[in-house]
């Protein structure tokens, strides 16, 4: 497994998960519209992405198997988000894909917290962060951007600290 840049190649099996019900079913954005363009103009972006990083998690042969982020990064924090196809789960690529991006964030970026929300509806994820330790935390300890109140209160947060 190895997490690496986004490149235009990534992009058919970006759609592909983005198109099947099973991974987007309980994710707040409406993956099911999203185009072979919006995929491809998502990798353009994450070049020069700024206040985020979009990196592809890979098994060795260098095969795209889903997509993990920083976003809204701060010199403070950052949000997390991945995404991975059904062919990934359960094989250990969403656990190597977190692990590695934390540690970019924590280590490489210097960030002192990394946080990230999920709707209790999507038991799957609840579960995986819950088994692999991360900590539930109060919304109102982190300075959220890009969410409304009912949206934070709706939301089951977690964060690490460095």
């Amino acid at each position: 497994m190895l997490l690496r840049k986004l490149i235009p190649e990534d992009a058919p099996l970006m759609l592909e998960w983005m198109h099947d019900p099973t991974v987007v079913e309980k994710l707040q954005t409406n993956f099911g519209a999203k185009t072979m363009e919006d995929c491809l103009h998502f990798i353009d972006a994450a070049r020069d992405a700024g206040e985020n990083l979009h990196l592809a998690v890979a098994d060795n042969d260098g095969t795209y198997m889903g997509t993990v982020s920083l976003k809204h990064i701060t010199g403070e924090q950052a949000e997390f988000a991945i995404t991975v196809r059904a062919a990934a789960m359960g094989r250990g690529f969403a656990r190597f894909a977190m692990d590695g991006i934390l540690g970019i964030g924590l280590e490489e970026l210097g960030l002192k917290r990394i946080y990230w929300c999920v709707s209790p509806e999507n038991r799957r994820a609840v579960r995986f962060y819950d088994k692999n330790g991360y900590t539930r935390t109060d919304p109102e300890a982190l300075n959220i951007t890009g969410y409304t109140p009912e949206q934070i209160s709706a939301y089951i947060w977690y964060c690490v600290n460095k």
